[in-house]
């Protein structure tokens, strides 16, 4: 992807991303909305206090506030069970600190790194791994000084073959620091891949404007990794951020997270990853919940994940189904955890559970 120059349309995109509507980030405006009630404010104040809070205004018109169980809603608006805690909660649950040798990197594999230069999101997902190390009372971003420290970093570690940009959320860097970072990084001879994590266009996709776009040209090969949980939230003018992306020569990846509640049925999981393949998004990771502070009503069994992804084979061509992974806690990496075709015996199972032998 050649390097573009700004142009007036750029311009007058910025300017209108300036105005986009603020998120929602006060109990007082969730109530005004009517996705927050009346009876538990005292509990959401201590929630609120603890975790971030924001619901663009995107997400929340996808809020129907009289169905308690929305989807949309259970992943987005502070709920009083996160105040729960769980012997099994872990502070930190896939161990970045473990593994960030400077300020900004995740060193967790030989030849990839994650690179954080920011940490807000535009929205704040309930479940989040993160949760206790992004938001607006955190520092938003890396300083010059430590963005230029991380940056050497890459540059020093010629094992260093992918970058993956990740948070917060990085598509809310300008335009101009994210062009920064990818020159950079278009510097960097032994860095192949860069791969952005991001929410964004899910979040808010009138923010994906040309210029952002624009932002990422680089003469690596791009992939964006979107967060995306439900099909609810694929809406038109989603996937119309999305296909601008893809007509920027982006390469478009999916990462979904295994919410009980949400997503943890097979049929809504077929329609989701069914969308995002129409649409030019590979499904490339279903996760099983992490066990951040506060998010057990999230999390399922991974026999339960496994029966779900053994449904999926069955009814999805392969182009739609992503890995069934787990980070395992304490920083020790991710794993397929994806359910069995091979029984002790030898036999091969097939997808509706028929026994089959195979002679080697």
């Amino acid at each position: 992807m050649a390097q573009p120059t700004n142009t007036a349309r750029d311009r007058a995109g910025e300017a209108l991303f300036s105005r986009r509507p603020r998120p929602l980030t006060s109990l007082p405006a969730l109530a005004e909305r009517g996705l927050v009630g009346a009876d538990n404010l005292t509990e959401l104040d201590s929630v609120t206090r603890q975790f971030s809070v924001a619901v663009t205004a995107d997400l929340a018109a996808l809020i129907d506030p009289h169905d308690p169980q929305d989807p949309i809603a259970l992943q987005f608006i502070p709920d009083p069970r996160e105040l729960e805690q769980h012997a099994l909660d872990i502070s930190d649950p896939i161990g970045d600190a473990t593994h960030s040798p400077v300020t900004g990197i995740v060193h967790r594999y030989p030849d990839r790194v994650l690179l954080l230069p920011v940490r807000v999101c535009a929205v704040y997902c309930r479940f989040c791994f993160r949760r206790e190390t992004v938001g607006p009372n955190e520092a938003a971003g890396l300083t010059r000084a430590e963005l230029s420290a991380a940056l050497d970093y890459i540059r020093r570690h010629e094992e260093i073959w992918e970058v993956i940009l990740s948070g917060g959320d990085p598509l809310l860097l300008s335009p101009r620091r994210l062009q920064d970072i990818m020159a950079a990084l278009d510097e960097i001879d032994h860095v192949r891949v860069v791969r952005i994590h991001t929410r964004l266009p899910v979040a808010d996709p009138g923010r994906v404007s040309q210029s952002l776009i624009n932002s990422l040209a680089s003469e690596k090969t791009v992939y964006l990794l979107l967060h995306t949980n439900h099909p609810r939230e694929l809406t038109p003018e989603v996937l119309a951020s999305c296909a601008r992306l893809a007509a920027a020569g982006i390469t478009l990846l999916s990462q979904t997270v295994l919410l009980k509640g949400v997503n943890d049925d097979a049929r809504t999981l077929e329609v989701l990853f069914r969308k995002l393949v129409e649409h030019q998004i590979k499904p490339y990771y279903l996760h099983h919940c992490d066990r951040a502070p506060g998010t057990a009503h999230f999390r399922t069994t991974l026999a339960e994940g496994q029966a779900i992804m053994r449904q999926l084979r069955g009814r999805l061509s392969g182009l739609c189904l992503p890995e069934y992974v787990l980070d395992i806690p304490g920083g020790n990496g991710k794993v397929p955890v994806g359910p069995e075709w091979l029984d002790s015996s030898g036999a091969v199972l097939d997808y509706l559970g028929a026994r089959h032998t195979y002679p080697e």
